[in-house]
């Protein structure tokens, strides 16, 4: 199949469509928290950043959606939007139903260039998505929760995994299709996207005093080890892509990163924890 054909559109935008799960928040098995398991929950750092990134992500990727064109690509990012919009649904009755003390986020305005902000998300998300597959793992093996928890969750992380799976091959047959067929030009217009990403991430830590997914798995498991860490986010990375098309393309960088930086590790004492946990 080649990138940007015909044939390669219909197959991201088809196997996102037809993978939709049905489901409504309000009606999941959430289940019933005791003091140490509901203390837990509430004390995890980020639900309030959660929440402002799914609402304002339902908003402006449905507002992006009205202004296509093609129709299979107008109704696949249409499905992404509603999807978004219910994550943020979400996250706001998981708050109220445990009763989690947060502010209420402020709206961000619609911004201008919407193409811009769809895509910039979209990057922001194949950073976080791919920590968040780590941070869950290490949750769930630590038992931090009731598993009835990790149940309901992890459709949702199979959701991420396909918005960030669509939105790569997405970007690829934009780029083709503008006249970027060189792959080494692609190459750098990704990088310098994958470069603002980072940005954003850093500038939201900075805000919030908090990181969304990467410094959170310190709240899960005491003495975490880098190791540990990026080999969870590579193993479950792999396993969460695993369910998709060969031919679709994947996020790359960060899994290749991670395990450069394994190889790297391998040459330094092992068992040391992270400077989080090691400061508990």
């Amino acid at each position: 199949m080649q990138l940007g054909s015909q044939a390669h559109k219909e197959l991201f935008c088809k196997s996102f469509i037809e993978s939709h799960l049905h489901y409504e928040p309000e009606t999941l098995p959430w289940p019933e928290l005791d003091g140490v398991a509901l203390e837990r929950l509430r004390g995890i750092p980020f639900w309030l950043e959660a929440l402002k990134t799914e609402r304002n992500a339902g908003n402006m990727v449905s507002a992006f959606a009205e202004t296509i064109d093609d129709p299979l690509i107008q109704e696949a990012i249409a499905l992404q939007g509603r999807e978004e919009t219910r994550h943020g649904r979400l996250i706001e009755f998981l708050i109220e139903r445990y009763n989690i003390e947060i502010e209420e986020p402020t709206p961000i305005p619609m911004p201008k260039n919407i193409e811009t902000a769809f895509t910039d998300f979209g990057f922001c998300e194949c950073l976080d998505s791919y920590f968040a597959f780590g941070m869950f793992d290490v949750a769930r093996q630590a038992q931090y929760l009731p598993e009835g928890f990790f149940t309901i969750f992890d459709p949702i992380l199979h959701e991420e995994a396909r918005h960030i799976v669509f939105f790569i091959n997405w970007f690829t047959y934009q780029q083709i299709n503008q006249g970027l067929g060189w792959s080494g030009f692609r190459g750098i217009n990704t990088l310098w996207h994958y470069k603002r990403a980072v940005q954003d991430l850093i500038s939201i830590f900075k805000a919030e005093g908090q990181g969304f997914t990467i410094t959170g798995a310190n709240n899960f498991m005491d003495n975490l080890t880098p190791e540990l860490f990026f080999s969870t986010c590579v193993q479950e990375n792999a396993r969460r892509m695993n369910v998709f098309e060969a031919e679709l393309l994947q996020p790359k960088l960060l899994p290749n990163i991670s395990k450069i930086a394994l190889g790297v590790l391998k040459f330094f004492p092992k068992g040391q924890p992270t400077p989080a946990t090691e400061a508990r």
